[in-house]
């Protein structure tokens, strides 16, 4: 049997998932065109049909990787639930402990920038994308009394700072000498710090996305971490 006949964009695309796994795989020095066709079983004319160059084929699959992952950042943060809930899940799926995939992916392409302007501009869109949507979300929460924090895009880069370091000591070696579930507790302090007491002078006011009075049972409070305040064991 033949193999499908796809569209250009349908191939396209068939090409950036293959090359995002080879990348993954073999790292962004040391992947050819030809390991790419190789994994779909084409020929390398036809990769070099869509991407003229090895050059432009990791470009466009980090492309392709960030706006995946960005897609992810924006259904997290788009909920609608309090901005502490929301903060928390994407700080917990973006950390290295959690569900997001592809860390060793981007240590390699973070390296690899330094000497390639494209995937540097493809890196830095990515960085910037990501701390805006965190620090609207910041903003939002902060406004609506959930929490106190005067300066949203500073907390936006203190939290991806920590954890992006802390990813690429989780990545980097094989032994840390701390437990994945230590260093996730470090990544809800993290938020912790940058959310401080709620300021809302209202605090039977509803919450506008959920329509719950904070003071009713499950209803909002100043965020703290899982295991820390009244009651904790």
């Amino acid at each position: 049997m033949g193999r499908v006949r796809l569209s250009v964009a349908e191939r396209r695309e068939e090409l950036l998932r293959a090359a995002v796994g080879q990348i993954e795989a073999r790292g962004v020095a040391a992947v050819r065109i030809a390991d790419v066709a190789s994994a779909l079983g084409v020929s390398n004319a036809l990769v070099l049909y869509h991407f003229s160059t090895k050059e432009k084929l990791v470009a466009a699959a980090f492309a392709y990787a960030a706006e995946g992952d960005l897609a992810r950042l924006r259904t997290l943060l788009g909920r609608r639930t309090a901005a502490t809930s929301r903060l928390r899940a994407a700080v917990r799926w973006y950390a290295p402990t959690g569900r997001a995939e592809g860390w060793r992916l981007w240590i390699d392409g973070w390296a690899a920038s330094l000497r390639e302007p494209a995937l540097r501009e493809v890196a830095q869109d990515l960085d910037r994308r990501w701390k805006a949507a965190l620090a609207e979300v910041i903003a939002e929460g902060a406004a609506a009394g959930e929490f106190r924090c005067e300066d949203p895009v500073g907390a936006a880069w203190r939290l991806t700072a920590f954890l992006d370091g802390l990813a690429v000591q989780l990545t980097a070696y094989a032994a840390p000498p701390f437990s994945r579930a230590t260093m996730m507790a470090w990544a809800d302090e993290a938020l912790a710090r940058e959310l401080g007491p709620a300021t809302d002078p209202r605090p039977a006011a509803e919450d506008r996305r959920t329509g719950q009075r904070p003071d009713a049972p499950g209803g909002r409070e100043s965020y703290r971490p899982p295991g820390r305040g009244p009651g904790a064991g």
